[in-house]
């Protein structure tokens, strides 16, 4: 966070120099802030901000947060997902007291966030878009900054875990079916491939999460 306070400045050459020093967060006033769709979280415990001479006022603090966000699994595996983060202070008006802005563009903020991200995980960062805007609650005009983040599955440990095995399943089917064997032989492979495929349902099952309104094209065939 950045913001300016016009009765926190002095001049440098008064005090050696000096334009730069780091205090405690509780030493002035900041913007309380908080995330709308945040369900728990640890904060960090750098709980310090720079002050400048000229009134400025920088605070960086690291969130580790569980989000609430709605999935649209009907395309699982090969699914796209994009969650919201925003960012709203509702105890200063937006037209009286407090206007949130960004400092860095959509552009820069994705190739930082890249970098952080896990490239060997199950998701890949596609994009990220800023939306600005005052939210009306109640009486008041609010300010709300909103990260819209898009995510793409990787869907490569489920086709060699779950659609590969099921499609084997399925040839063996037909070619029990209209094979040779006897009627008995055909039984038996019958109950084995009833049996596989009963687990790999309880394995999708286990895979996907139940916040979905529709279920998965995969998962109905």
């Amino acid at each position: 966070q950045e913001w300016k306070n016009t009765f926190a400045t002095w001049d440098p050459q008064d005090f050696c120099n000096i334009s730069k020093v780091v205090l405690p967060t509780d030493t002035y006033w900041s913007p309380p802030i908080f995330i709308l769709e945040r369900v728990n979280g640890q904060n960090s415990n750098l709980d310090y901000m720079a002050v400048m001479h000229n009134g400025s006022f920088d605070s960086t603090q690291a969130f580790q947060v569980t989000l609430t966000c709605s999935l649209m699994i009907l395309k699982f595996p090969f699914d796209t997902q994009t969650c919201n983060s925003s960012i709203a202070s509702f105890l200063h008006p937006a037209v009286t007291d407090l206007v949130m802005k960004t400092r860095r563009t959509p552009a820069e903020m994705m190739k930082d966030s890249q970098s952080y991200f896990l490239t060997d995980g199950e998701w890949k960062f596609t994009n990220l878009s800023i939306i600005e805007y005052i939210e009306e609650l109640g009486d008041g005009e609010f300010s709300v900054v909103t990260y819209v983040i898009s995510m793409e599955r990787q869907p490569t440990l489920y086709i060699l875990n779950l659609i590969l095995p099921a499609r084997a399943l399925y040839l063996l089917d037909m070619a029990v079916l209209f094979g040779p064997s006897s009627l008995e032989d055909k039984a038996n492979f019958q109950i084995a491939i009833v049996l596989g495929s009963s687990m790999l349902a309880v394995i999708l099952n286990n895979i996907l999460p139940t916040s979905s309104n529709k279920p998965p094209v995969i998962g109905t065939h």
